[in-house]
Parts: C-alpha cells; structure tokens; sequence
C-alpha cells in the first residue's frame, strides 16, 4: 500500500501488509512528480504487476508513472461524479486506467460520456459492507429491546428508521406529511425515528418537529440524535425509510439495512435505487424494497403502505430476500473476487497489444 500516513496503517502492518509512505493527496504538480519517480522506482525493485489507484491523486501518479514502465493500472471512481469543471478535470486521471472500476452506474455515466470509455475496459463492483456486523442472526435481542426502550417506543408500534444526519440534503421535511397521508389512509401504529446527528443542523431539525406539530403528528416522530449501535436500530426498524433528495456520497445504509432483513424505502437519487431490488428493473417477486420519487410524499407514503400490507409470511419471505441480496452485492468476499477477476484478466493480456490497441503503446518503455 503506497499512500500517505493515515488511521488504518497500524491495521494494514498488523495484518502483513505492507506500507510505503507516498505522497498523493497533492495537486501540486511537482510533488506529484516526485511521487510518480517514487512509484517507479518501487514497481521496478518490487517487480510489481498491477498498480491499482483508489483516488484522484493517485491515479495522476499511478498513470505518470505508468507511462514509462511496464505495469498495468487499474483505477477504481469516485462515488459521487465531480461536481465542478475543475474536479472533473483533476478526477480524470482515474478514467486513464487499463481497466476502470466503478462502485456504480450513477458514478460511471458522466466519466463514461466524457472519456467515451468501452464497455469492455469497465467492471461495477459496489462497496462493500461489514456483512458481519450487520447479520440479524447474530444480533442479541436484548440490544433491541435496550433501544425500544431507550427511544420510548410502544410495545407494539411498528418502527420506521430513518438513518442518517439530520439535514436538508437527507430529505426528512417530507416525514411529517408522509405521517399524515398514512394516518388519513387509516394506517396507525408506527413511529418514524430519526436516528442521526442533529445538532450541526438544528434549524432543519426543529423545521420538521414545527411541521410534524403543524399536520398534527408530532407523536409519530422522534428525533433521537446520533445511534452507536446501528445494526440494533436497524433490527428494530420494521422498515427502513431513506428520503434522500441529493446524492449520498456513499449511500451504505441501504445495503446495511437489507444485510439486517430489512424492507428498504428509499428516494429515487444518486445511488440509492441500484442498491435496491424493485419494480420495474426487477420482477415482483424478487422486490427487496420500494424506490420513490425524492420529496414525494404521495410516494414514500404508497410505499409504505405497501410495506404495512404483507402479512408475516410475505414480509418474512421479503427478509430473507434483502439479506441474500446484501451477501451476493455487498460482502467483502463478493468485492475482493471480482477485484480478483479484474487483476487475472489483465495479467492474461499482453499490455503492449492492450496499449496500443488504444493508441498509447508508445508510451510505454521496457523495464
């Protein structure tokens, strides 16, 4: 691992890897320099292969120096696509790869446009989760009952989670007139609870309690603040409810839901519904969730409704559906064997003929 001194070093030693300290989170042109000579000279008395860049600056070192030595260079994008023509321009560097990676089609459809990449230079593999952590069959019921009573929940009412920060971009407003379709309809016994920090964002925070007091369902929501014990709230959770209006930059809590059996609700934005199974991309009866239209209360209030109508065979089948789903997509395991796949089909090629088939053999000198 050749990258700047960070949290997980210690880990990564501790398990045998190993570390080469390596400057890359620079847009200085020089230091990026020095840094490309650096990984030069580590591929050529390491003999290594593949040079496998997971960011920006990395990919603007790992393709510098790949332009003069013989390695291969796979680039793995970012998960949100650049917002600006700058970021765009420094993000680049990562569609330079001998293969691409990408954690999603949201992610890869603007580098594909701009970068014409083909189809076969490019392999989606989401990221992956703790499928451990988040494993209902390995949960301790008394931590769900710890937060059922913690967060003053009836014995009996139905939990609608909402995970993530209180804040604007996460869509919450929408709840309070959510609650109220749902109580119209004739829908009773749940609680939406938001469990998320809330602080950095008060104003919002206390804008969806003045509305939720306002439509007259003050009752049904709480505003718990930040949970520590995710996978207990997830477990407690009948559904989970994810109201995005604005792309999340990494949008795991829907994966983590349905690692937990979880039915998933979530805003039709960014990355969200490909981390879901539902109508019409999937069949029916292999549906893991609902996607609704962001800031759609006449949506997400559907849905769930749908969600309240299965009865305990249905949900129970749709449960098991979800954690299926979680393991095949989001498991460690899955994402390390198709990186794994990606390496062997490039060791297999011969990178002159690849790189000239492209038009860049050229650059490319014998080590």
């Amino acid at each position: 691992m050749a990258a700047e001194e960070g949290p997980l070093v210690t880990e990564l030693t501790a398990s045998g890897g190993e570390w080469v300290p390596l400057v890359n989170d620079t847009i200085n042109p020089f230091r990026l320099k020095r840094s490309a000579r650096a990984l030069e000279r580590l591929i050529a008395s390491e003999r290594i292969d593949i040079v496998h860049a997971q960011s920006a600056g990395g990919a603007w070192v790992a393709s510098m120096a790949a332009a003069r030595i013989t390695v291969w260079l796979v680039t793995t994008l970012l998960d949100v696509p650049p917002a600006s023509n700058l970021h765009a321009y420094w993000a680049a560097a990562l569609a330079r790869g001998d293969w691409v990676i990408t954690p999603s089609n949201f992610a890869a459809a603007p580098i594909i446009a701009r970068h014409n990449i083909p189809a076969e230079r490019l392999t989606i593999i989401p990221r992956s989760i703790d499928i451990a952590a988040f494993d209902p069959a390995a949960l301790d019921a008394a931590r769900v009952e710890a937060l059922r009573k913690a967060w003053r929940i009836p014995h009996a009412a139905r939990i609608l989670l909402v995970p993530g920060r209180v804040a604007s971009w996460n869509g919450q407003l929408i709840l309070p007139d959510v609650a109220r379709i749902m109580v119209d309809s004739g829908v009773r016994g749940f609680v939406f609870v938001l469990a998320g920090e809330r602080r950095s964002h008060r104003k919002y925070a206390q804008a969806v309690m003045d509305e939720a007091q306002a439509k007259g369902v003050q009752t049904v929501i709480r505003l718990i603040g930040h949970c520590r014990d995710m996978p207990a709230a997830l477990a407690a959770a009948d559904t989970v409810v994810v109201p995005a209006i604005e792309p999340p930059i990494l949008g795991r809590v829907v994966a983590q839901a349905q690692a937990m059996g979880r039915p998933v609700v979530t805003s039709n934005v960014g990355i969200l519904p490909e981390h879901v199974v539902a109508p019409p991309e999937m069949p029916e009866e292999v549906r893991t969730g609902w996607v609704a239209q962001p800031g759609n209360a006449q949506e997400f209030a559907r849905a769930l409704s749908e969600a309240f109508a299965l009865d305990d065979s249905a949900y129970r089948t749709m449960a098991a559906r979800a954690r299926h789903f979680a393991e095949y997509m989001f498991s460690p395991h899955s994402a390390t064997s198709a990186t794994r796949a990606v390496y062997t089909t490039l060791l297999e090629r011969d990178l002159w003929d690849s790189r000239a088939a492209r038009g860049d053999g050229d650059a490319v000198e014998s080590r």
